[in-house]
């Protein structure tokens, strides 16, 4: 667990949820973290229970909204500042937006794509940059889903957006790599989480009966994948998409009980849907 010792993190969208594992993950791990989150208290309070468990001040609390290109960079120059030093960016922060694509309203695609492809997009810039500055061969990491392979009912923005992110990884890997720099993206399946089981209080049992190992996925699941991206070993892994649904996507079922989805997003920190 000491891979990633005297290295620094910055992970977006962190305040509960798959961003808040990822932070502790890399805390434990030894290296220096910036948490950010949209929500202030929540970003406080998310970094100071890290730092409690891990018993040393190794996560900084960073609020600001994702959606907002100036915040991003004022985000990072300050943390750079801080530790002299980007090693590793994960651009976790999104939201969910359910609704039906007929009844979809301006205000809401605009706010979606601001924040998981535009704030996705100017975090791994910004990233990029303060690492070339400082020859570093960092990493990034993106956050797709498996929406963004297969279609879902009520969630078409949303799934266009992850399916963005599967591309802009892409797009990014061939720009930077020359200077020793990572871009990838995971794509969660179905993941229980503070925000899902609120979704749906039988989500656990739902999804891992349509799952073919059985099991619904957990941050744990996740973070593995993350670690192993941002890690020493996977330098020679760029442009890449992993798929961490347990098979998911290999058929797509739905639960038959799945509950139908509300009409509006019930989270704006990290990427917590499937």
């Amino acid at each position: 667990m000491s891979t990633f010792a005297g290295k620094a993190v910055a992970v977006t969208g962190a305040g509960t949820g798959i961003g808040y594992a990822l932070c502790r993950a890399f805390a434990d791990a030894g290296a220096t973290v910036a948490l950010n989150d949209i929500d202030p208290q929540l970003c406080q309070r998310a970094a100071r229970q890290i730092n409690e468990a891990v018993g040393t001040e190794r996560v900084h609390p960073y609020a600001g909204d994702i959606a907002d290109v100036a915040a991003i960079r004022t985000l990072f120059q300050r943390f750079v500042a801080s530790t002299g030093r980007l090693d590793i960016a994960i651009a976790n922060a999104g939201i969910t937006n359910y609704g039906a694509f007929l009844t979809a309203t301006p205000e809401d695609v605009d706010r979606l794509m601001a924040v998981n492809l535009r704030g996705s997009f100017f975090t791994a810039q910004t990233a990029a940059r303060l690492m070339i500055e400082a020859h570093i061969p960092g990493r990034i990491v993106l956050m797709s889903s498996v929406t963004g392979i297969q279609a879902h009912l009520n969630l078409g923005g949303y799934g266009i957006t992850k399916a963005g992110l599967r591309m802009m990884a892409k797009n990014i890997a061939l720009e930077v790599g020359h200077y020793g720099i990572t871009t990838n993206a995971i794509s969660p399946g179905a993941v229980l989480t503070e925000r899902t089981l609120q979704d749906d209080p039988h989500y656990e049992a739902n999804w891992a009966g349509v799952t073919p190992v059985g099991r619904v996925g957990y941050v744990e699941d996740i973070v593995a994948a993350a670690l192993y991206l941002a890690s020493p070993e996977a330098r020679h892994v760029t442009g890449q998409t992993l798929v961490v649904d347990g098979g998911w996507t290999i058929q797509s079922p739905l639960p038959a009980a799945h509950p139908e989805l509300p009409g509006h997003s019930s989270s704006e920190e990290g990427t917590d849907a499937n």
